[in-house]
Parts: structure tokens; C-alpha cells; sequence
């Protein structure tokens, strides 16, 4: 699967360079040069694995547009920006900046530090996620409740996965497909359908957890905090 990116870049000759690089890098690049852009499609895109911010953008500053994002997403973001002076890092790693990086910067240096970031989003091997009153290790295929232990298959860990990162929101099915299988196919989405099916199943015992089906686009998960 790869790592999606939101380039917000208003840069017109350097932000298709630094998608093409990114791209080259096995990364799939979202390049949006406009502030309210960005935020409109955190809201309408179900998961990026990072945000990278240029400080200097037209209308709302990186600075600003960090906090508006944090609002609507835990998404991790970092700075890539010309503003170089210490107070400008201070302030970025103060708003939950994962890096503040300046220009120029040397592209493979960009690439490292951003596969730096991605590992630190990942579970460990033994790291557990909250999914209501269950426990979820992803990387262990393991789903309990109370003393019940349901071991998952592969790709129903990977769909629950995606589906709890974005909690509360739509998923689209298209993007669901292509991410866990690869492809988005007529059969591949009935076996979505079962797959869905089987997580209401396991998930059954917390009647908080609800599942919700919007029609032609995807769905939604609500999870409630412990």
C-alpha cells in the first residue's frame, strides 16, 4: 500500500517537482496550492499518512493552517519552508509539527526524513489500539473483548485499521478497494460487503460502535472514546 501525501505547495514551478519526486519515491502525492483547498479535502479525502506545510501561502499562513488542521484531523504534518530563523522552528514544533525542514533541501534528505515520520505513525508489534471497549493489535491480528479473543484475517485487520484511523468519517469504497486489494473490481467490492459484515460481527458486543453504510459513496464508522 502506498503512503498518501497532501503537498500544500503554492509554489507553481516547485510543487510539480516536488510531486514528481515524491511520486518517484513510491508515494502517492495530493498537490493542493490553496489553503481552503487543503482543508476541504482532509474533509473529503478519507486518509492521508502526512501533510507537508509551506509556511509562506497566500490568505492563511502554514502556522495558521496547521491549527485549523489539527481541528479536523490527526493527521501528522510537517514544515517545508523557507522561513529558517529559529523562532519560525520553535513556533512549528510548538503547533505538533513531526519536522520543520528549510528550503532548499536536498530531495533524498526529504525522503528519509519523511519515511522517519511514517515509522513512528506505526503500531509496534505489540501496541494496541482502543476501538471502543475492545483491544485491537494490528500487528498481531488480534481483537479482544473482556477475555475474548477473535483473531482476525489479514485484511479484515487492514480494513478495520482504516476504518478506526478514520473514525467518523466516510471511506470511500473505491479508495478502500485499491488500498487493501489493490484494485477496485465488482467482486473484489461483494467481498468488501462480507468483510463489513464480519466486523459488525466481532464488533457486536459494544452497541456503541456503529457501522454506517452511505449509499454509492462508502462508509462510516462511529467510535466512541473510552
Amino acid at each position: 500500500m502506498k503512503h498518501k501525501i497532501l503537498l500544500a505547495e503554492d509554489d507553481a514551478d516547485l510543487g510539480p517537482v516536488l510531486k514528481q519526486y515524491l511520486e518517484l519515491s513510491d508515494f502517492e502525492v495530493d498537490l493542493v496550492p490553496h489553503p481552503q483547498k487543503i482543508l476541504d479535502h482532509l474533509e473529503t479525502v478519507s486518509q492521508y499518512h502526512l501533510v507537508i506545510l509551506d509556511v509562506m501561502m497566500p490568505e492563511v499562513d502554514g502556522f495558521e493552517l496547521s491549527k485549523q488542521i489539527r481541528k479536523k484531523s490527526p493527521v501528522p504534518f510537517l514544515f517545508l519552508t523557507a522561513k529558517g530563523q529559529s523562532i519560525d522552528r520553535i513556533l512549528g514544533l510548538k503547533l505538533g509539527a513531526e519536522d520543520y525542514i528549510t528550503k532548499p533541501c536536498e530531495p533524498e534528505e526529504l525522503i528519509l526524513r519523511i519515511h522517519n515520520i511514517l515509522k513512528r505513525q506505526q503500531p509496534t508489534e505489540t501496541e494496541s489500539i482502543s476501538i471502543g471497549l475492545y483491544r485491537f493489535v494490528p500487528s498481531q491480528l488480534s481483537l479482544t473483548f473482556e477475555n475474548e479473543n477473535f483473531t482476525l484475517t489479514e485484511k479484515e485487520s487492514e480494513l478495520l485499521l482504516l476504518l478506526s484511523k478514520n473514525n467518523h468519517q466516510i471511506v470511500n469504497r473505491k479508495e478502500i478497494l485499491e488500498t487493501l486489494w489493490g484494485e477496485n473490481d465488482y467482486f473484489l467490492g461483494r467481498s468488501l460487503d462480507v468483510f463489513m459484515t464480519r466486523l459488525r460481527k466481532y464488533l457486536k458486543h459494544d452497541n456503541r460502535i456503529k457501522f454506517e453504510s452511505v449509499r454509492g459513496i462508502g462508509f462510516r464508522v462511529e467510535i466512541p472514546k473510552i
